[in-house]
Formats: structure tokens, sequence, C-alpha cells
């Protein structure tokens, strides 16, 4: 297993999220509904995935690890963008869209410069830049 081909999200309110990573950030997808039951975007390299938390803690099983409340899970997404500029951009889009800010752009210890958000089920982003990113031909982060 070398390739991670679709990232899930299990969102509360999935019109809200719709409306937040597609009106909003402009992720790309064919799911013209604001409700849709799921909702695949393409991104370089995998799929990204809305699907109903309830639907998902069900697929998962009772013993699955679903969480409810505003703890940190320990999971962060990242966005990693080819242009410092980008950062900003991305959080503007991120504050028009209805997300939430939790950490402001700015330079970080390695050389970089990143953000944080989080989307309206409360799963935080990293949004980064780093003056030694390098991405493939697909738009994939090269390590």
């Amino acid at each position: 297993m070398n390739k991670i081909t679709c990232i899930c999200l299990g969102v509360r309110n999935m019109e809200k999220s719709m409306k937040f990573y597609r009106d909003g950030l402009g992720f790309k997808t064919d799911c013209k509904e604001d409700n849709p039951p799921v909702c695949f975007f393409d991104t370089p390299g995998t799929k990204f995935e809305l699907y109903p938390l309830d639907l998902l803690a069900k697929d998962i099983g009772k013993d699955g690890p679903l969480q409810t409340g505003n703890e940190f899970c320990g999971i962060t997404l990242a966005y990693n963008v080819a242009e410092k500029k980008e950062v900003d951009k991305t959080i503007e889009l991120v504050r028009n869209a209805g997300g939430t800010v939790v950490k402001e752009p700015q330079d970080v210890f390695w050389g970089g410069y990143h953000a944080y958000f989080s989307d309206p089920d409360g799963y935080c982003w990293e949004v980064a830049w780093g003056p030694n990113f390098q991405f493939d031909e697909n738009g994939l982060l090269k390590f």
C-alpha cells in the first residue's frame, strides 16, 4: 500500500461543508447539489471526500473512533502551496467561506510560512509554503 487514494471527512452538515469546500475554497468536484449523499473532490494524487458523520460512524461500527465534542483529535490535514503569498490568499478564502482561522499566517522556525484554519466541522488544516518546496507534474509535494 503505497498510495493514499481518498481522504474522507465525516461531516455533520453536508450542505454547510459543500458551501465551504466547493463554493468558498473552490475545491473541484462534479457534485452540483448542495446536500449530496457523498461528494468527492479532485485533489492532486488523491480524492478528498465528504461523507455524513453519522453514516461514517455506522460504517466503522459501534466500536469505531467517533469523536464528538471539540477536543483536538491529533489529526491535521495539510494544504501545501507553491508561493508564499498563496498562504495569505488561502486564509482570506477561508475567512470568506466561513471557516475559522486558528493561527494567522506567520513565518515558521524551519524557514517556511504557514497558518492553520478549521472547517465547519472543526477539522484542522495547515496551509504551508516552504522555500524548498518542489512539486511534481501532478502537483504533489516532493520529499
